[in-house]
């Protein structure tokens, strides 16, 4: 597999597109006037306990106040008769305590952010957590073998001359795979290093305060996503890419010589066509390549995805179509969840299909495509309606949300009444404001398209409402008025 990265940085806004055999597969955005919090560091205050929640609200310092759930809060368990419980939220935290928090998901919507007392920073091949001792190994390092070489070589990295054990635990990422003691040894003193520097931020800092925040989208594009079949990094920024080139050489060294400058004319996104793809992904439909089509739809709540035969016909019989079909779309559907970054409950209806064996096929080709995304997905199977249910992990804000906002003129239905429907809400207006009022006449102010259904489909009902009245209606168009809105004034 082909894979590139492209990086496209302005002052305002940076972007980074993971490309796939010419295919775009993920993109993501940080403005520099709201950059995501994810991986921050807070000393908070509790400002609120929710003992029926088992929650509370810490305030760190941002617009709302952020939320933690009583199983982030460490210690948050105890053993009674062998059986591990949770500890009331009471006992754990209480109102005007400070206390030092990670974020693990951006405010979305109008929730606020999620936080943990859990503190994980990572490295390049290690994460670090320092108030645990464990030591544990990415479930994407399949081979055992390897595994038990690279704890042995983290478990002898962390033991002093006298032969005790350091504090503090660690998780070796994907990425450490075939590494040697050297660069282990190098991730641990680094990380150490900077976790004292955290702490002493800590110690000087009053709540609410940031003690520690992220690296910017470029560097944490190089720690997190940069692997060994990365070919090439082309960056058309000269500042950044000498940043990423000197993170390169002092961190991923086996990487060194595939980032390049790119100084050509034309913008890097038009080159390789990664712009049109993101306008596509703001739509609701999805064309496949058979003539088949998806419908997105995301809601608060859920995204629910509709899969169609649309103009495909097939060349044997429905069933092989339908089959064909929904293959097809359940490549496309995985793309398109880490294309749009669409998180939370994801329902999925594929064309139904009589033959059992298809259904496990096309469950199966879903489940292979997703084995590609980063973000933690459970699948939950087929359910009675056959509908595929899923949840994938939300950390961030989705592609939708971070580049648009609701249209004003439908607050986010996606609907707008018709002009019919309004010109009857005009009448009624008409014959409350008659009841109420005592005026010679009435001035309707409306968009264009209501004014000309008022004078044209609807004159007759206009001339018996104006007869029964016993007054004149006239007409006014607002140029500035949307299709809903108008305004009735006695004259």
């Amino acid at each position: 597999m082909s894979e590139e990265i492209l990086m496209n940085i302005t002052p305002m806004e940076s972007r980074v597109a993971l490309v796939e055999n010419g295919v775009l597969q993920e993109i993501y955005v940080e403005r520099s006037r709201s950059r995501g919090i994810v991986g921050n560091i807070y000393k908070g205050k509790v400002v609120r306990v929710l003992p029926g929640m088992q929650a509370a609200f810490v305030d760190i310092g941002l617009e709302r106040a952020a939320f933690i759930h009583a199983s982030e809060i460490s210690p948050r368990q105890e053993k009674h008769n062998d059986d591990v419980q949770e500890r009331p939220i009471y006992e754990l935290v209480h109102e005007g305590q400070s206390l030092v928090v990670q974020v693990t998901k951006d405010p979305l919507g109008t929730k606020g952010a999620r936080l943990t007392t859990h503190i994980s920073i990572p490295a390049r091949y290690l994460v670090h957590m320092p108030k645990n001792n464990h030591v544990g190994i990415s479930l994407r390092i399949e081979d055992v073998e390897e595994r038990e070489r690279l704890r042995e070589l983290v478990e002898s990295c962390l033991k002093t001359p006298e032969g005790e054990t350091c504090g503090g635990g660690f998780i070796l990422r994907t990425a450490a795979e075939g590494i040697g003691a050297d660069e282990i040894g190098a991730d641990i003193l680094f990380l150490r290093r900077l976790w004292e520097s955290v702490e002493e931020n800590i110690k000087q800092s009053k709540a609410p305060a940031n003690v520690y925040e992220d690296l910017p989208l470029h560097l944490r594009t190089m720690r997190d996503l940069v692997n060994p079949d990365i070919e090439r990094i082309r960056v058309d920024s000269k500042e950044t890419f000498e940043k990423v080139s000197k993170f390169v050489k002092k961190l991923v060294p086996e990487i060194d010589g595939r980032v390049e400058y790119y100084s050509g004319e034309r913008p890097i996104f038009d080159l390789f066509g990664v712009e049109d793809e993101i306008n596509k992904a703001l739509s609701r439909k999805v064309q496949l390549k058979s003539g088949g089509y998806l419908i997105l739809d995301q809601t608060e709540a859920m995204t629910t995805i509709d899969v169609n035969t649309g103009a495909f016909v097939g060349h044997r019989n429905l069933e092989e179509t339908i089959y064909k079909t929904n293959l097809e779309a359940a490549v496309a559907i995985a793309r398109q969840l880490r294309l749009r970054n669409l998180g939370g409950i994801i329902i999925i209806d594929f064309i139904d299909m009589e033959d059992t064996e298809h259904q496990r096929q096309v469950q199966r080709a879903f489940e292979k495509a997703m084995e590609q995304d980063h973000a933690k997905t459970n699948f939950t199977g087929v359910s009675e309606l056959g509908l595929v249910e899923m949840t994938r992990k939300r950390t961030r804000e989705s592609l939708e949300n971070v580049l648009c906002e609701s249209c004003p003129t439908c607050q986010g239905r996606g609907t707008l009444k018709s002009a019919e429907t309004v010109c009857y809400e005009i009448f009624r207006e008409i014959l409350r404001a008659e009841r109420a009022y005592d005026g010679d006449g009435y001035m309707v102010l409306a968009s264009e398209a209501v004014i000309d259904r008022l004078l044209e489909e609807e004159s007759n009902n206009v001339a018996d409402l104006g007869e029964f009245i016993k007054k004149p209606i006239r007409f006014q168009v607002e140029s500035i008025y949307t299709q809903e809105q108008f305004d009735v004034v006695l004259v």
